[in-house]
């Protein structure tokens, strides 16, 4: 089952009491746009977490240019969100699902199973005619009690030392360009890491902007064997999270993430890194 709602069932059931929405829009380069957006109209009892500020920690000389945040502020956070034990959360943005996806990832990481993405959005929400406000929301704090799943986070000692290993494989979730090497208009070195294949987070999505179900996921990553331990990364740790999703769902069971990805990958310059097609 892929983890994700649809715009019908957030709309019967986002005023439900264990219920949690969360406005998760952001905008590269423009760091307040999304909070900017979420003041001018959002769906109605959604809380805003922001990627830099609440999804991720600061920026230091390694671990990337989203580093994952500290768990126990973020545990506050849901906390202060109204996140317990039983909620269901479900977030959402307008960037095809990559910081919503990274909001999920984050709560599939610290135990929590009962955390989504809505399909679609929020430009589909409007355009379906569903209601939005301007006004506050009214939270009820609890207790977020973290569950940390060590082994689906992998950091760069961990990366290096798989390199060439039988059974693993490195998902690249960037657009092909990035991987070829071909451009690097974010990160300081152009390329991948050596061994990685190359599947573009945003094939994740159908024409009109929906998730795919989880047979045209299999489609996608039909050359990847079931019994692969599978490391994504991106350029941040963020769009390498819906290729996690879509793993998940296509039937993939050992997916892990490399949070620091490529912006980490290159801040050791003794990392190797690899150009053109593998």
């Amino acid at each position: 089952m892929q983890p994700i709602v649809t715009q019908e069932w957030l709309f019967e059931h986002g005023t439900d009491e264990h219920v949690v929405i969360v406005d998760c829009r952001f905008v590269l380069g423009n760091p307040t746009a999304g909070r900017q957006a979420y003041a001018i109209d959002h769906i109605p009892g959604a809380v805003y977490f922001d990627l830099e500020e609440d999804l991720s920690a600061p920026k230091s000389a390694h671990g990337g240019r989203h580093p994952m945040p500290d768990w126990d502020q973020f545990a506050r956070k849901l906390g202060e969100a109204g996140v317990g034990r039983d909620t269901t959360v479900v977030a959402y943005d307008d960037q095809g699902g990559a910081m919503a996806s990274r909001l999920w990832w984050i709560m599939h990481y610290l135990g929590h199973t009962r955390a989504y993405v809505l399909d679609g959005g929020y430009e589909k929400w409007k355009q379906a005619g569903y209601p939005v406000t301007d006004g506050p929301t009214v939270t009820h704090r609890t207790v977020f009690e973290a569950n940390p799943q060590e082994g689906l986070l992998l950091h760069m000692e961990d990366v290096k030392s798989r390199l060439g290993r039988p059974g693993t494989v490195l998902v690249d979730s960037r657009e092909h360009r990035r991987y070829l090497g071909l451009e690097e208009a974010i990160d300081p070195v152009a390329g991948h890491i050596p061994g990685a294949k190359n599947y573009f987070w945003k094939d994740s999505l159908t024409e009109n902007g929906g998730w795919k179900d989880a047979e045209a996921q299999k489609e996608r990553f039909a050359g990847l064997h079931t019994a692969d331990e599978i490391i994504v990364y991106c350029g941040s740790g963020v769009t390498a999270c819906p290729n996690v999703l879509a793993l998940l769902a296509a039937g993939y069971k050992n997916v892990k993430l490399y949070a620091g990805s490529w912006s980490d990958w290159v801040s050791y310059s003794d990392n190797p890194v690899a150009t053109g097609a593998e």
